[in-house]
């Protein structure tokens, strides 16, 4: 029971350290006295199953992580993880298709925690025409297929800005959940290129409310900007980890060529 207190008590310094909170931060968040939180730090005092999750709902670790937490305090985890063709989650399934298919003619797509495709609808296929076919290959991992040079980098207008936009992201979930695929990923498309010196740095726009997505196209440049949407209120692992990424018009220009792409005749349909 030490050991498992003392790795607890390893598991949250670390998470309080990511979160840049002091002992007597989080004391004073969660409501406990700093002197009782020190003594779960050391091992000198085992916390209930009930503090533990209460301290990781100060801290904002994801459930994932959460279950890990309660292994290492010696408690059963509390989050499920299913597969997302689990009948479980048929109805948040449901919902995911629903969107993808309501935004068109927009691309839209949902990914994993890891960035890897589970779902797109049809805009998205389109624009991922020409593409290399290894990039293709599931699992499709979209910050990579985005800036790998075989991928949609020689298509991207303002590659330099696009690539740093999607680096500060991911280096933002990095700081936030210490995922070691996010950090290899990280690694990997920092090494990527691509046609950054068509945007260098001193020439990114300075005005703009959004980073645009420049992408060009069989019907001219698109220019897009993103939003993201996760379930509001997930006690399931593979939940909670889901994203939808929906792309937007940036310009009525845009809009148009987005209609124009839509109506053109799908591939199966030729």
């Amino acid at each position: 029971m030490t050991i498992a207190a003392s790795s607890f008590g390893q598991h949250l310094r670390e998470w309080r350290h990511r979160r840049r909170m002091s002992q007597l931060d989080l004391a004073l968040a969660a409501d406990v006295s700093a002197r009782h939180l020190s003594f779960i730090e050391t091992g000198r005092a085992r916390p209930s199953r009930e503090m533990v999750l209460h301290l990781c709902d100060q801290l904002a670790v994801p459930l994932r992580e959460r279950n890990a937490i309660l292994l290492s305090a010696g408690y059963a985890p509390v989050y499920p993880q299913r597969s997302l063709d689990d009948a479980a989650l048929a109805q948040a399934r449901k919902a995911v298709e629903l969107i993808l298919t309501g935004h068109e003619p927009y691309p839209a797509l949902a990914i994993d925690r890891h960035w890897n495709l589970v779902s797109a609808n049809h805009p998205i296929a389109r624009l991922m025409a020409g593409t290399a076919e290894e990039l293709l290959s599931p699992p499709v991992n979209v910050l990579r297929l985005s800036l790998h040079p075989r991928g949609l980098a020689s298509r991207i207008e303002n590659y330099a800005e696009w690539r740093h936009h999607i680096l500060t992201r991911l280096r933002q979930q990095i700081d936030a959940s210490a995922d070691p695929v996010l950090i290899k990923l990280h690694r990997e498309l920092s090494s990527y290129r691509g046609n950054s010196e068509r945007c260098p740095a001193t020439e990114w726009p300075s005005d703009g409310v959004v980073t645009p997505l420049r992408l060009r196209s069989n019907v001219g440049v698109l220019s897009l900007f993103s939003t993201t949407t996760v379930f509001g209120t997930p006690i399931d692992v593979t939940l909670a980890e889901l994203a939808i990424e929906a792309f937007f018009p940036a310009d009525d220009e845009t809009a148009e060529k987005l209609r124009e792409l839509n109506a053109q005749p799908r591939a199966s349909e030729n």
